[in-house]
């Protein structure tokens, strides 16, 4: 005999939103770091994730307001960003590429968005992460022009970051991150010279 109990069939599964949601996230962090914004479609963030993607509306109301998501979802919540020349920042950084792939803060520092909600917070998020802090770091130590040697500093880490990803470079991308981070600090310890 078969129960047919018409209040457990009427009973709708339960769903998970904030699994949803995180799977949403998680998935277009991963497509966006590794696509950027424009190449990237709601469909496929939603196969990623394992949902429906008409849910990107539903929890962020957009792709874009998804991608700003994105971003943001990457924060340190351990405290505020220290520099790249930090002790074992560059090597952090590179390890979470290595690991993840690279970033959107990081494809934020090579590939413009036509979005210009996307591309100003692809922007702040890439000066509060990493810019900022080296440029403080700089002034506080008295070296001239600050910004202008923060922005090279990070504009060389996205580019090795990105190509090792990518593999453009055949011992870089077999480098160990360690090694390579090693590298990467005594060259940027040159621009921080005065």
């Amino acid at each position: 005999m078969t129960d047919t109990n018409p209040a457990a069939a009427a009973t709708p599964r339960r769903r998970d939103a904030e699994g949803s949601r995180r799977a949403l996230l998680d998935a277009a962090r991963a497509l966006f770091g590794e696509r950027g914004f424009e190449r990237t479609t709601v469909r496929e963030i939603g196969e990623q994730a394992g949902v429906d993607p008409a849910l990107i509306a539903r929890y962020f109301g957009s792709k874009a307001a998804l991608y700003v998501a994105a971003l943001h979802s990457d924060n340190d919540p351990e405290g505020p960003f220290t520099d790249l020349l930090a002790p074992g920042r560059l090597d952090e950084v590179l390890a979470k590429v290595d690991r993840m792939g690279p970033s959107p803060v990081l494809q934020a520092a090579v590939r413009p968005h036509d979005d210009q909600v996307v591309q100003r917070a692809a922007r702040t998020a890439l000066a509060t992460r990493l810019t900022d802090p080296l440029e403080q770091r700089l002034e506080r130590s008295g070296t001239d022009r600050a910004r202008l040697r923060a922005e090279l500093a990070v504009a060389a880490v996205a580019g090795i970051a990105l190509a090792r990803s990518a593999g453009a470079f055949d011992t870089l991308g077999a480098a160990p991150h360690a090694e390579v981070a090693a590298l990467t600090t005594r060259m940027l310890d040159a621009l921080a010279d005065r």
